[in-house]
């Protein structure tokens, strides 16, 4: 903190660069001359910036001390590069004397285009763009020219120099091809299906076969740390969009790739190195995401580069511990290749036939290996990283059912093999712990398999032989599942057990359900096996399965939850429920959900606070399974809630007596969550009414004092509110109650008084520290706030009795919530997600509804929120910037009508609506806050990419309307900031946005002035789209 203090005053200082120039020229350590750079950066960054003379002098002085400084440490020439590379950057556009004065200079690629958020980002793709199209193409071709004259001399390696050259050239190769050339960055999470947007007069560099040699060249020529730069230039080579090419040149240069690959594949000494090794990996899948497989089999040497590739794979997944990171990649091509062959046209063949059984082969084959040198060796086990796991799997199920017939028959063999081994340990009279492990291990992987080659079903062409060998294979893990679950609870293995739900989850998908004709072929086998004849018996062995594991695996929440995760899938559809509850462990489960029968409902100090989180799911599942013959019969019900009405009691006597605060605290945690599982449940309005009934008066008070008790452990008090906000959600309509009960207002005050208390106990705390705020106080501000907009949404409420009966739940209600509101930042109202996403839809309820209560407010309350819309008109999350549309639209609004409304009345009876005249006040001493909101609107439709155009349109022509003025001083300052020959396009865009549009704001006219806003974007994107079209002075105006 000291430290960023020191340096603001440096950069406020008028000797400022007096200073930095004294640091770097005479400072003893690199930390002097980077304080130096940093200052200097952050000074040429200011929103209002230096002199241009200033500018270019700094940037001079910088050049020449770099040149003459030939020892600097590299983080102080990168820091001083970034200082020369923005003054660059937001100069781009800059004239002096009819020239374009940046633009001599050409920096790091890179660096050049780090956004600098402070600025419009349309004003940083207009400088991007312009960049591309003048300056980025002699770059690549420099670059290029430069690495071709290295390679002709002869290379010396142990020549740090020429190293050091090769290095920078390569990057700025690469650069260059990274370049975010249409201004939609593709999200590096999503690297296997990045095309290159190369554009289109670059064509002639790329058709050229001797610039693939040269990379192709360099790679063989150079050491590893450079020679996978080299590999990463030919990764975006091989992503270069496919319509840069005509056909003929597509073949071409795909001909030329392939031939690389072949290369590289017959002298493979290089990919020993892991950078090498991943990099090839990702040109390969390259390869397959651009071009088809029609394409790829017409290729000259296409049948002996599939051998390699295949080769290659094979050696790869044999080496299971080396960079297995890379095998995704190599999984992707061989995916997508086998996905391919039922489109393949060409008469030229594929051979995938012959080689993605092999890959199949090798992937299982290596997994069953890897198991016994993971254990025995002590190393990392692949299937602890489950999202690899099913990512790989998922892959593998596609290329597996290829000759089905090949991989079933290997994994029916190697399943055989080893449950069979498995059932000689058990019986030895020498148990080996370690042999018996391993043999688990093996088995885990074998029901993970089997799972996946079911699924993949879905996702392949299938006959009535490969359902039958589907009946084969799930035979066996079917009879696993008996065997393993004939030791419990001597003695278990938690990996099966996850394999074994897998399998169940993919069998489910695949052969049970609504879909599926009941005489699918898998039953024929698993009939005479097992007896198991349709999908009624799978159900039942399926909820066997899971009262197993829940009353036996209760201390193992990962099980515990995966489990309980496939009773939540099995209960969702109406058929597989009327099913379901004929089964007698569906029935013994509705009667008999305690702790003594299954432990993971227990409460006790074994259990973190967190595992009780899954106890919602297993309520949720349960409830349905209830509904589906509950009807109108409260004795079920009851029953069903006997449980949860002893542990009420239980809780009571505790608060009443004794006080034991932490059992009471499980206990209530426990049942907070049990009870949302049930009411989210519950989507009829006579099964909610039951529960409303049982626990409205008896057990919503001791929730209200465990709030005011534990308001600083947000383990408790989330639970609790969380259930508050479920139970207020009218869901199908659920809390519509009869005319004649109060229940919809008795709800609402007991929301309204949990939703103070918590509030004005939450705000005692004092201020927190950045790591604890979102736990112990906006997160429960965020679920007070998402239950505040369900009540006040939800239509079973009539608001108004409350004034009229002096009732003040829903004014405390409010005032709780401008509390809460004024505690929290305006960045924190946008960095949190879940916070802004349940702030503003909650604030366009209030503006929709309740205006006169937002009128009320003190001014500077009125100015936060007004703040916070504007904030949040920009948001990248469209339901955040949605809501303040509408938000904006109703303000807007209800302020035209007052305006309106005492303009027609007559002088001698205009009564002035207090609250409509309170807010007019209000803009009139703060003008600048609706016109703010204008420029931002207008910004976010001329120079953005607006997803959700119509919410604009909205609120702007209530502004429009209301600010005519200010609008014209926008327009006239657009239009004088373009050249001459644009201002009488732009002008007559402006005329036509407005064209037709009345001075009104209903629907009618509202949906015509949107509809020439469509007209009026379009028109404004292409009149301002040429080359140097906008100064960044224009850019800014409307920031």
């Amino acid at each position: 903190m000291q430290a960023e203090k020191v340096l603001l005053e440096l950069i406020d200082s008028p000797e400022c660069l007096s200073q930095c120039q004294l640091l770097l020229e005479q400072g003893t350590t690199s930390y002097a001359q980077l304080l130096a750079a940093t200052c200097l950066s952050k000074l040429v960054s200011r929103t209002t910036p230096l002199p241009i003379e200033q500018r270019i002098d700094i940037r001079n002085y910088i050049l020449n001390y770099v040149a003459s400084q030939p020892k600097l440490a590299p983080f102080v020439i990168q820091a001083l590069v970034q200082v020369i590379a923005k003054i660059t950057k937001l100069g781009w556009f800059e004239v002096q004397k009819d020239q374009l004065i940046f633009r001599d200079i050409i920096a790091d690629v890179k660096k050049f285009l780090q956004v600098d958020y402070s600025r419009p980002s349309a004003k940083h793709r207009k400088i991007a763009t312009s960049f591309r199209d003048t300056s980025l193409k002699d770059i690549l071709m420099l670059a290029c020219s430069l690495l071709k004259e290295l390679l002709a001399k002869p290379l010396n390696l142990q020549d740090q120099q020429q190293q050091s050259l090769a290095m920078h050239l390569l990057k700025l190769v690469l650069n260059c091809l990274n370049f975010d050339f249409i201004g939609n960055s593709a999200d590096e999470s999503a690297d296997d299906l990045c095309t290159v947007q190369i554009p289109t007069n670059w064509r002639t560099i790329f058709l050229e076969p001797e610039t693939l040699d040269l990379f192709f060249d360099l790679y063989h020529s150079l050491p590893p740390v450079l020679s996978q730069l080299a590999l990463s230039c030919l990764v975006q080579f091989a992503s270069t969009r496919r319509s840069l090419f005509s056909n003929p040149e597509r073949a071409k240069y795909l001909g030329n790739l392939i031939k690389g690959v072949k290369r590289i594949l017959e002298n493979p000494q290089g990919l020993s190195d892991p950078g090498n090794y991943h990099e090839f990996c990702r040109f390969l899948a390259r390869l397959k995401t651009n071009y088809q497989l029609g394409e790829l089999v017409m290729v000259k040497d296409y049948s002996e580069v599939i051998r390699l590739i295949a080769n290659f794979t094979i050696t790869s997944l044999q080496h299971w511990e080396f960079a297995p990171n890379s095998v995704h990649y190599l999984l992707t091509l061989w995916q997508r290749m086998v996905a391919s062959v039922p489109f393949v046209k060409s008469t030229e063949p594929h051979l995938l036939d012959t080689y993605a059984p092999e890959i199949t082969k090798a992937y299982i084959t290596s997994r069953l290996e890897s198991v016994p040198v993971v254990i025995r060796d002590g190393l990392e086990d692949p299937l602890d990283d489950t999202a690899t796991v099913f990512q790989q799997l998922e892959q593998l199920c596609t290329v597996s059912r290829c000759e089905y017939e090949k991989t079933c028959a290997l994994l029916v063999q190697l399943f055989d093999q080893n449950a069979q081994n498995y059932q000689k340990l058990l019986h030895s009279s020498s148990r080996n712990p370690l042999e018996i492990t391993v043999q688990e291990g093996r088995l885990a992987w074998l029901v993970y398999l089997v799972g996946t080659v079911v699924g993949g079903r879905l996702t392949y062409t299938s006959t009535d032989e490969h359902d039958a060998m589907d009946g084969e294979l799930s035979c066996r893990v079917f009879q696993l599942i008996s065997l393993m679950d004939a030791q419990l609870p001597r003695s278990s293995n938690e990996k099966v057990e996850l394999a074994i739900l897998w399998f169940l989850d993919q069998f489910r998908k695949t052969y049970v359900g609504d879909q599926l004709q009941r005489t699918s072929k898998v039953y024929a086998r698993m009939s005479e096996v097992l007896g198991i004849t349709d999908d009624n018996h799978v159900l039942e062995t399926f909820m066997a399965k899971i009262v197993t594991n829940l009353k036996c695996w209760g201390r193992c929440e990962p099980v515990i939850s995966r489990t309980l995760q496939f009773l939540n899938d099995l209960s969702v559809g109406y058929i597989l429920l009327k099913k379901l509850v004929k089964i007698d462990a569906v029935k013994f489960m509705l009667q008999n959900h305690t702790s003594k029968h299954f432990p993971f409902l227990g409460v006790n100090d074994n259990y973190s606070l967190s595992d009780l989180r899954c106890r919602t799911t297993f309520y949720t599942a349960l409830t349905r399974l209830l509904m589906v013959d509950l009807g109108e019969d409260e004795d079920e019900f009851e029953n069903f809630m006997l449980p949860l009405t002893v542990s009420f009691e239980t809780v009571t006597q505790i608060f009443n007596n004794s006080f034991k605060q932490e059992e009471a605290k499980r206990m209530l945690i426990g049942l907070a969550r049990d009870l949302r599982g049930i009411a989210f449940a519950l989507n009829t309005k006579t099964s909610y009414t039951m529960l409303f009934d049982w626990i409205y008066t008896s057990y919503l008070p001791i929730l209200q004092r465990a709030i005011e008790l534990w308001y600083r452990e947000a383990a408790c008090t989330t639970p609790i509110l969380k259930l508050m906000a479920e139970l207020l959600q009218n869901r199908s309509q659920r809390l519509n109650f009869d005319v004649s009960s109060p229940n919809g207002i008795l709800l609402f005050r007991e929301a309204s008084k949990m939703i103070c208390t918590y509030g004005n106990q939450i705000l005692s705390l004092g201020t927190l520290s950045k790591d604890q705020v979102y736990p112990l106080k906006l997160k429960g501000i965020s679920i007070c706030y998402s239950a505040l907009k369900s009540a006040l949404c939800g239509n079973y409420v009539s608001f108004g009795v409350f004034k009229l009966y002096g009732d003040n739940h829903f004014d405390n209600v409010l005032q709780a919530f401008v509390k809460m509101l004024l505690s929290v930042s305006h960045s924190d109202l946008l960095q949190y997600r879940k916070l802004s996403q349940s702030y503003y839809p909650l604030l366009e309820c209030l503006t929709q509804d309740h205006m006169s209560f937002i009128t009320s407010l003190e001014p500077h309350v009125l100015m936060y929120i007004l703040t916070s819309i504007s904030e949040g008109l920009t948001a990248l999350d469209t339901i955040v910037s949605s809501s303040c549309c509408a938000s904006l639209d109703y303000v807007v609004t209800y302020l035209f009508k007052h305006i309106a409304k005492e303009g027609k009345k007559p002088v001698r009876c205009r009564e002035i609506s207090q609250d409509g005249q309170r807010l007019l006040h209000f803009m009139q001493q703060n003008p600048e806050v609706l016109q703010q909101m204008m420029s931002i609107l207008m910004n976010t439709i001329i120079f953005e990419d607006c997803r959700n155009q119509w919410s604009v349109s909205r609120p702007l022509l209530g502004l429009i309307l209301l600010n005519e003025k200010y609008f014209s001083e926008l327009r006239a300052s657009l239009i004088t900031s373009q050249p001459d020959n644009k201002r009488e396009v732009l002008d007559q865009c402006f005329r036509n946005l407005m064209e037709g549009v009345e001075q009104n704001l209903l629907v009618k006219n509202r949906d015509r002035f949107t509809q020439n806003m469509s007209v009026f974007r379009r028109d404004m994107a292409d009149a301002l789209r040429c080359e140097g079209a906008t100064e960044a002075s224009s850019l800014d105006m409307m920031s």
